[in-house]
């Protein structure tokens, strides 16, 4: 309710911000690809090794055909959906159930709403007696969603569509609300750049008139000082060029001329003051605080490396990429990537699509249990990450499975892949280094791997 007064102006600043301030642009875009990046893929966690490979497959087909507007794949919506939850601070995504006449590999789509669907400033009771706070319904007596009353078209629209006004009740069984909850009870998202809204348009302002100052300034070339009694007629250090507002001759100096000045005429050039030696310390210093409202280090914000060191942006980028985790599980897994692969698993099932055996609706919950992965997240320097993880499977810190999933991959599917390449290379009679049945460890694997030894002795 705190916001449903300011929810409107907030969002439109933000996002008229995220369109045309650099600044804001970069923060967001650089929160987008460290969140999802190339996609959160999910892995289901089946027994039947048969089955699985089957849900997969069928899960890669769906995820080209996700979009309801055809414009993305499931992982672009992702990003959009991301997208839209920093510079709006929510976003709706609706089931779309498809008829099987659509040739759709399952016939089901997301269709992703931007929150002016739902009025922050409507306040109803619903004909069934729930009351409706920002277009929410809520069920009287357990306080949990029940519905949602969203414009049929979006309110942009309304010189264009005559029924941008009529309301639509959608179940919530129907809807996802993807917001960050930052207050217990809180009902509607605020954009993610509201705490430093005022900041980036103050700077804006401060730069504007810093480049219009120079850009006055350097109009000027010099002063002419002529006798007080005498009339030269004409200017000797150029062509007269017209007057200025006081009816004074403005000269055009032209390149190349030596001009002889008559006695007593003298010329002062313009020496127009410079941004001083604190410009760049204050805007770095007001860089850093954006960076901090926005949640992302000062050198992904601009792009400037100069102060930093392996150590340095190493632990700014550890900082950063945990905020980036909590966001990942709590809120886009948990509210948009999970609910859909449990919709769409239903789905596919109830079309026959995928066969399972022994009852699907008494065992749902075993074929919900997904496995979410990120895109792994490279560092500057990968051969002390290698090493820290050999290190780690070596000593019995962590599994081997542990690191491959942490690089993205399914530990079954690089196993397989491995006896794949192994059986292939002894068809054809290859011994590659690599394969540590045929070699020992070279002298440089030996040799790295004592090296790191030494670094971990002496950290």
């Amino acid at each position: 309710m705190a916001v449903s007064s300011s929810l409107a102006s907030l969002r439109a600043r933000s996002r008229e911000l995220t369109r045309n301030n650099l600044n804001a642009q970069a923060g967001v875009e650089s929160y987008v690809s460290n969140l999802i990046g190339t996609g959160i893929i999910p892995r289901w966690r089946l027994e039947d090794q048969n089955l699985k490979a089957d849900v997969q497959q069928l899960w890669s087909d769906w995820t080209e055909e996700a979009d309801a507007n055809g414009a993305l794949d499931f992982y672009g919506l992702q990003a959009l959906a991301s997208r839209a939850l920093i510079d709006s601070g929510e976003v709706l995504a609706r089931f779309r159930p498809r008829y099987p006449g659509d040739l759709l590999s399952v016939p089901l789509q997301i269709q992703l709403l931007e929150s002016d669907h739902l009025d922050e400033t409507f306040e109803s009771i619903a004909p069934n007696g729930n009351p409706i706070r920002m277009e929410i319904e809520f069920d009287k007596n357990l306080g949990k969603r029940v519905a949602y009353w969203v414009f049929r078209d979006h309110p942009g629209e309304q010189f264009l569509l005559a029924n941008t006004t009529e309301r639509v009740r959608v179940p919530a069984t129907e809807m996802l609300h993807i917001f960050r909850p930052l207050r217990p009870g809180q009902a509607r998202g605020r954009p993610w750049l509201t705490s430093i809204i005022v900041r980036l348009h103050e700077l804006d302002q401060y730069e504007d008139a810093e480049l219009v100052r120079k850009k006055a300034a350097a109009m000027f070339g010099g002063f002419i000082t002529e006798p007080p009694t005498e009339d030269v007629g004409g200017s000797p250090l150029g062509k007269i060029a017209g007057k200025d507002t006081e009816s004074w001759d403005v000269v055009a100096l032209e390149p190349g001329t030596f001009p002889v000045l008559p006695p007593g005429m003298e010329v002062t050039f313009s020496t127009p003051a410079d941004v001083g030696g604190n410009y760049e310390v204050w805007i770095k210093q007001t860089l850093r605080e954006i960076a901090a409202g926005i949640g992302v280090t000062y050198e992904q914000l601009t792009g400037d490396l100069s102060g930093v060191n392996y150590s340095s942006i190493r632990a700014g980028l550890l900082e950063f990429r945990r905020r980036c985790e909590m966001l990942q599980w709590h809120t886009l897994i948990f509210q948009f990537c999970q609910p859909v692969a449990r919709r769409w698993m239903d789905t596919a099932v109830a079309a026959g699509l995928i066969g399972i055996s022994g009852g699907y609706s008494a065992n749902r919950r075993k074929y919900y249990r997904i496995e979410w992965r990120a895109p792994r997240w490279p560092w500057v320097d990968p051969m002390k990450d290698a090493m820290a993880a050999l290190l780690e499977v070596r000593g019995g810190f962590r599994p081997r499975s542990s690191v491959i999933a942490e690089m993205g991959e399914d530990a079954e599917d690089v196993d397989r892949q491995y006896a794949e390449d192994a059986a292939r290379a002894d068809s054809l009679d290859l011994v590659f280094d690599s394969d540590p049945r045929k070699t020992e460890k070279s002298g440089a694997m030996q040799t790295a791997q004592d090296t790191a030894v030494k670094d971990a002795a002496n950290a």
